[in-house]
């Protein structure tokens, strides 16, 4: 069918990558984002063996998902002050993991590297704002040295501010992973409302649902998909209505038999949106 859209999986890079990209076809699915937190893995024997499986089993990757050292705390106490390029401490080392992550999606054929950039600062004239958009500006323009597309995970920031860091950094490159569960679990935005601000950007998407937080210190709560505040049916069309075309990649945040069931609760929602 002219213009579906792909519907896809998250997997972690592993050393058994053979056995992950089966388990995208066993699915039934034809595409996957790839997370890499360490990179230990990332070694020319894996980028080999993903490549062969995925002309194996008929399965695209989409975006490789990077990680970065150092603490990461997904609160709102000590998230600000760790997770990302915002605390100045951490940038210097970062800015190198994601460029190596960048590398290692240009080895693997990829188009695009994801990150969550951290909180950037809501107001342009914060001590904070201009060296993290310098950093990220150093990122980007690496990815876009190497060909690919340096793409932001929607989370820790509002809509606008996450447009004012792309305008800002300016390197042309750049995109948006939507993950609509985020934006609500952050309190940042209604996932639907926040397309209005960054649809036209939106090179990505994570199929994830959850909730608005109810306690300040944390963040809401992820659900699988269906029991959350996620309206995928309003969604996915109007994400279509912004030219989108790429993958919607199925993220579910727990292991074992549950994450599957989950994921294949998923797929038969979205299957009828796409």
């Amino acid at each position: 069918m002219a213009g579906k859209l792909k519907i896809g999986v998250l997997v972690s890079l592993r050393h058994d990558m053979r056995d992950e990209i089966k388990k995208v076809r066993d699915l039934g699915l034809g595409s996957c984002q790839i997370a890499s937190w360490d990179p230990a893995q990332r070694t020319d024997e894996v980028a080999a063996e993903i490549t062969q499986a995925c002309k194996d089993f008929d399965v695209e990757v989409s975006a490789l998902w990077t990680g970065y050292p150092g603490p990461s705390t997904w609160n709102f106490t000590e998230g600000p002050s760790t997770i990302g390029l915002v605390p100045p401490e951490y940038r210097e080392m970062r800015v190198a993991a994601l460029i190596q992550g960048a590398e290692y999606a240009a080895k693997l054929g990829v188009p695009a590297t994801v990150t969550h950039a951290g909180f950037i600062p809501e107001n342009p004239h914060d001590p904070l704002y201009e060296g993290t958009i310098d950093a990220l500006r150093q990122v980007a323009s690496k990815c876009k040295e190497l060909g690919l597309d340096f793409c932001f995970e929607t989370g820790q920031e509002t809509p606008i501010t996450l447009l004012r860091a792309i305008n800002d950094i300016g390197t042309g490159n750049l995109g948006v992973n939507l993950d609509p569960a985020n934006l609500l679990m952050y309190g940042k935005a209604n996932p639907v409302d926040a397309l209005d601000i960054l649809g036209s950007h939106i090179k990505g998407v994570h199929a994830k649902d959850g909730e608005y937080p109810t306690e300040p210190t944390k963040l809401g709560v992820e659900k699988p998909m269906g029991d959350g505040r996620v309206n995928f049916p309003v969604l996915v069309p109007k994400l279509k209505s912004f030219g989108y075309k790429g993958s919607l990649t199925i993220e579910r945040e727990i292991s074992g038999d549950q994450q599957i069931a989950d994921i294949k609760r998923a797929i038969a929602i979205l299957e009828p949106l796409c």
